[in-house]
């Protein structure tokens, strides 16, 4: 269930976001709107309940150019506002850094920033273009040559105008975008917006469906996390397990292309279900399964008892649980730092409301190593969630994959469990189509946290650490 609240002015809007994360709620994300060209902006914060996503908002006045800013009394608004300060030019007032983060039109997007100074600091500029197939990101490390006391990041090189490409669109042609919003968490994107139109909608996809979007959604999660630990054994230049990782990731890749027709599950997820049913038989495709989680699992075991690997994990990049609870940090960033708020089991949706999710092992330590380990174990539990839904499969009855699902008007909140962490989907519709539609990945939310874990560690941990977050830049500079 998702609800919208409307307290009287932006400081009460603050005070009511403050007391709710207090209470244990999580603060989820934070967007500005203007309905109209010559009407004001409405501020939206987004809350996760232990049953839902509230909606908080305040409008500005008429010609606004500041506000008080959230960022002072809760961190994790910090790149939030800076989003809202770049498209709409309203001031966050007391924001600590206003430099651009998703465009780049301004003077300081130029100029490399100086935050830790004395003898013998400089700052190397880390990207845009770097070696290997790797997102456009520019990481601006300050060092003294080899420590790294300070991280900045510049994500508007990977830009897109997404947001603004959904509007006119109908939901049908939307969710072809949603799944394209971030590749690696294709089936995640279609799914947290297919579920704000069903809520607008009112329908409810058959069970079957329901069963088939966990099979892909949680195929996709294996295949990200093979793909971390693939990055992970790269930089430990270990060729060998390298190469097996790849060859695991690449074969589940394929299940997934042989059962839809898409090697990332695009055109499957749709308001009202699924498009088809998986082209494989429930019995084939348990067979499958049995067949990739057993060397996968050896091989991670391999790894894992690897001396020299586990070195350069232990210890690097640590997040505190006390900052990882602060933040709300999603996914396996949050989860091996002592957070645990996985939609699949906090505000499930489809058929994870009748499988058994098993729930994450509880990490304290919050660096490399434990966001690995955290991601083998959510390996183990998909496998064991995909057995469930092929043994379901084959239990049931020929059945319908959709409903019809034609919203005319109304908005909602959808969200999703991305093997990166939570995904949600602001949207509104009239008449049909869409007015506005605001996507927030895991990855925005998270990639943040990236400049406060490198204390302690040197340079030649910095492959380590980026790789271990396992996020998207794509996800953040929509």
């Amino acid at each position: 269930m998702t609800g919208t609240i409307m307290p009287p002015g932006v400081q009460a809007l603050w005070d009511e976001v403050e007391s709710r994360v207090a209470a244990g709620d999580r603060f989820a994300g934070l967007f500005a709107a203007r309905p109209t060209q010559a009407g004001p902006i409405t501020l939206s914060a987004h809350m996760a309940t232990a049953g839902g996503i509230d909606t908080l908002e305040a409008s500005l006045p008429p010609g606004a150019q500041s506000y008080p800013a959230l960022t002072p009394r809760l961190g994790a608004a910090f790149w939030y506002e800076r989003e809202i300060h770049d498209a709409f030019g309203v001031l966050p007032e007391g924001h600590p850094r206003l430099a651009p983060l998703v465009r780049p039109d301004s003077p300081e997007a130029s100029a490399l920033p100086r935050h830790v100074t004395g003898y013998g600091m400089f700052t190397i500029p880390h990207g845009p273009v770097r070696s290997g197939v790797l997102e456009s990101i520019e990481y601006l490390v300050e060092t003294p040559g080899e420590a790294i006391p300070h991280l900045n990041m510049r994500v508007f090189y990977k830009h897109r105008g997404v947001q603004d490409r959904f509007t006119g669109m109908t939901p049908a042609d939307a969710v072809l975008l949603a799944e394209r919003t971030e590749g690696i968490a294709s089936v995640a994107h279609a799914l947290a917006f297919s579920h704000a139109i069903e809520q607008i909608a009112g329908c409810e996809p058959p069970m079957t469906a329901q069963l088939v979007r966990v099979l892909y959604a949680e195929l996709e999660r294996i295949a990200n996390h093979l793909d971390v630990a693939v990055r992970l054994a790269d930089a430990a230049g270990l060729a060998v397990a390298t190469a097996r990782l790849a060859l695991h990731k690449e074969r589940v890749m394929r299940l997934v292309s042989r059962l839809c027709g898409s090697r990332f599950g695009r055109g499957v997820v749709v308001p009202g279900g699924v498009s088809a049913a998986p082209l494989l038989p429930p019995t084939q495709l348990r067979a499958e399964l049995d067949r990739l989680a057993k060397p996968i699992a050896a091989d991670a075991a391999a790894l894992m008892a690897t001396s020299s690997f586990l070195d350069r994990l232990r210890g690097t990049g640590p997040l505190t649980c006390e900052r990882s609870r602060q933040h709300g940090a999603l996914g396996p960033v949050g989860k091996a730092a002592g957070f645990a708020d996985d939609a699949r089991l906090a505000r499930p949706y489809d058929a994870y409301l009748a499988l058994a999710v098993p729930s994450a092992r509880a990490h304290v330590a919050g660096d490399a190593l434990a966001r690995l380990r955290l991601r083998w174990e959510e390996v183990d539990q998909s496998f064991r969630l995909l057995r469930q839904v092929a043994d379901d499969l084959a239990e049931r009855a020929p059945d319908l994959h959709s409903v019809a699902c034609e919203p005319a008007s109304g908005r909602a909140v959808g969200w999703a469990e991305a093997p990166q962490g939570e995904v949600l989907y602001d949207v509104n519709i009239e008449g049909g189509r869409i007015t506005r539609c605001h996507p927030r990945s895991a990855s925005f939310h998270n990639l943040v946290l990236m400049h406060e874990v490198f204390t302690g560690d040197i340079l030649t941990d910095f492959p380590f650490i980026e790789a271990s977050f396992g996020l998207s830049v794509a996800g953040v500079a929509l």
